[in-house]
């Protein structure tokens, strides 16, 4: 007849249990290291439109654009000038800025003072319907450490007679 033998007394048996609690321990601290490294965003955006023009034109303060009738009656480049800061005041560069509406698109990041220039390329100009005397064009810009940012009708263009 063969005797049996208990794990209590069967030193190797034991080792089986401390091992896996050591090692539980230690992937729980990797674990909350690695999610304390991930940065939370945490911050709000300001942004400003600096300004809005036709391609060419010079930059008028504003989110407006007026435009004449005849202009309006082809597709025509819009200009944005953005300007992005943190709550205090502080430049935000780097984010990247997109303008699009009436069938353009623009985007670009901001530089070093968190400014950044959007003009709408030859292939997405801005147009107007023939009976359509104004639209809006929406800004949405993607910072690291911020919440996205969106406005709709963040520029509004509209059509004079």
């Amino acid at each position: 007849m063969k005797k049996f033998q208990f794990f209590r007394n069967d030193e190797k048996a034991m080792e089986l249990p401390i091992n896996i609690v050591v090692m539980l321990v230690v992937g729980m601290v990797a674990l909350a290291t690695l999610i304390a490294i991930i940065p939370t965003p945490t911050k709000e955006m300001s942004v400003f439109v600096d300004g809005a023009a036709l391609e060419g034109g010079s930059l008028q303060g504003g989110n407006s654009i007026i435009v004449s009738a005849d202009t309006a009656k082809d597709s025509f480049a819009v200009t944005v000038k953005v300007r992005v800061t943190d709550q205090d005041g502080n430049p935000v560069r780097d984010s990247n800025v997109i303008l699009r509406g009436l069938g353009g698109a623009a985007s670009n990041n901001t530089d070093i003072n968190g400014i950044t220039v959007l003009t709408t390329p030859e292939d997405a100009k801005v147009r107007l319907d023939p009976n359509q005397n104004e639209g809006t064009m929406d800004l949405k810009i993607l910072a690291d450490g911020f919440y996205d940012y969106e406005k709709k009708d963040a520029i509004m263009i509209i059509k004079t007679r």
